[in-house]
């Protein structure tokens, strides 16, 4: 018998535009009645409304349907702080004892800049987080502390991503960021999945939100792929794709050169943390292993700051190519969306938006959808990419 093909992705649902304090209250609201602390619900309200507003909507608003849900299964243990189980001035390891993951990496974070401006440098790492979010976050808060950062994340018990060459998966998204101050409010922060797009891009896509690239995935029988029904399956375009019913899986970036990369994030924050990676049965949680640096004690020529600037400036007035309008920075696209989208809300599937109010509702969190609905400003800025 000839198997039948997969049903196409229906078209993405015309976004709304949501309102960023109102969503952040709605957000810290769910996590506080689903148990977390309200330091930890305000904590993870802030980062996923701050994702958004960067334009990572993959690390943002859509992961609050899967906390609620790994807060009522027991996957995320509120009330849980990290447990420093190594302690020395220069290094400092973690176990973040399946605790809410944006709490406590933001409390890691701030344990390796204190560290690197009393001591010149600090390694700080850290096992068994839950769900950390978007690592650019962390390099944002250390470049404002005036910390240069290098940050590996590795995801253990969540195979999504297939190797360079592979059909099949052996790893995850891994990300790796790095920051390095510029002036006060322009730092370069380059932060990227190791795979092709992070797996939240595809639960945006499957949520009714913006199509996956038709090669993001390749399928079981070894053909790329754009439908996100290769990574959730049956689950897919339902209110909670669960990325272990499809066949199939992501692919790394870069080819070769991405796939080593995501291998190098499994050893270094997933193997050396002690977090553990995708061989056996991990249960899941991020690993997260970051340098942190003071620059001023490795500038001797006290050219640091000034260098910076220069060729950041050098990089950004090259001549540009056909159909660009400027030379940006990893940072830079980020900052454009922030502003466009604070001006005139955030975007998101009415698919998604129902199911967070369905959410509030079960939880009794008092919300009226047209409380946190805007309408955008025809005259405000615009970002440069989606």
């Amino acid at each position: 018998m000839t198997a039948q093909p997969r049903s196409a992705p229906p078209p993405p649902a015309r976004p709304v535009r949501v309102n960023a304090s109102a969503m952040e209250s709605l957000i810290e609201g769910i996590m506080a009645r689903g148990g977390a602390t309200d330091d930890e619900a305000a904590e993870t309200a802030s980062h996923l409304v701050g994702a958004n507003l960067a334009g990572h909507d993959s690390h943002g608003i859509a992961r609050i349907t899967r906390y609620h849900a790994w807060l009522k299964d027991g996957t995320l243990k509120p009330g849980t702080d990290p447990k420093a189980i190594v302690d020395t001035p220069a290094l400092i390891q973690f176990d973040g004892q399946r605790g809410i993951g944006q709490y406590l990496c933001a409390a890691a974070t701030r344990a390796g800049i204190e560290r690197a401006k009393a001591n010149g440098s600090a390694i700080v790492a850290m096992r068994r987080a839950g769900h950390i979010g978007r690592l650019g976050h962390y390099a944002e808060m250390a470049a404002e502390g005036g910390i240069v950062s290098i940050q590996f994340c590795n995801v253990a018990g969540s195979l999504l991503v297939a190797p360079y060459g592979a059909a099949q998966r052996t790893m995850s998204t891994n990300p790796v960021a790095v920051g390095i101050p510029n002036g006060p409010d322009d730092p370069f922060i380059l932060d990227f999945a190791t795979a092709y797009v992070a797996e939240g891009k595809a639960l945006v896509a499957a949520t009714g939100g913006k199509a996956l690239p038709d090669d993001a995935l390749v399928g079981a029988d070894g053909v790329r792929t754009g439908d996100p029904e290769a990574l959730y399956g049956a689950s897919a375009f339902t209110a909670l794709p669960d990325a272990s019913g499809g066949t199939g899986a992501l692919r790394t970036m870069g080819e070769h050169k991405g796939s080593g990369l995501a291998l190098a994030c499994d050893l270094l924050a997933g193997v050396l943390t002690g977090n553990g990676t995708n061989a056996g049965d991990e249960p899941f949680g991020n690993g997260w292993l970051a340098i942190f640096v003071e620059p001023s004690r490795l500038d001797d020529t006290s050219r640091f700051t000034a260098g910076v600037m220069d060729y950041v400036h050098m990089v950004r007035t090259a001549k540009l190519a056909d159909g660009f309008d400027k030379v940006r920075i990893p940072g830079d696209v980020e900052r454009e969306t922030r502003a466009e989208r604070l001006a005139n809300g955030i975007p998101l599937s009415p698919v998604l938006l129902d199911a967070i109010l369905s959410i509030a509702a079960e939880l009794s969190v008092d919300f009226e959808r047209d409380s946190l609905l805007v309408s955008p400003h025809s005259d405000a800025p615009r970002p440069a990419t989606d």
